[in-house]
């Protein structure tokens, strides 16, 4: 996993981490009672819920980011960084919209 230095690399794995963490929440907080596109829906009605998917989906990002960082996988870690922090400001203009 750690053998790679490629950026494209970081920007899959930055992209795909935060998928991974707002499958976390939703299976998490509301799996058994409502589906993807009720989550969603529910998601656009309470802003606070893009805070709290975007903190565990950043957080997600982050570990990726601090394990190929130890690696000295720079270029992937690079490309991790930079959809950090797109997903971060798309994340707030999204919540200051709504």
């Amino acid at each position: 996993m750690f053998k790679i230095d490629n950026l494209k690399l970081g920007l899959a794995i930055g992209f795909a981490a935060p998928l991974g963490g707002l499958t976390l929440f939703y299976f998490l907080k509301f799996f058994p009672t409502y589906s993807v596109k009720e989550f969603f829906q529910v998601m656009g009605i309470q802003p606070a819920l893009i805070t709290a998917v975007a903190s565990l989906s950043l957080f997600v990002n982050a570990v990726f980011l601090t394990l190929y960082l130890n690696k000295r996988k720079d270029k992937t870690a690079i490309g991790i960084f930079i959809i950090t922090l797109l997903y971060g400001i798309s994340s707030l203009i999204l919540k200051w919209a709504l």
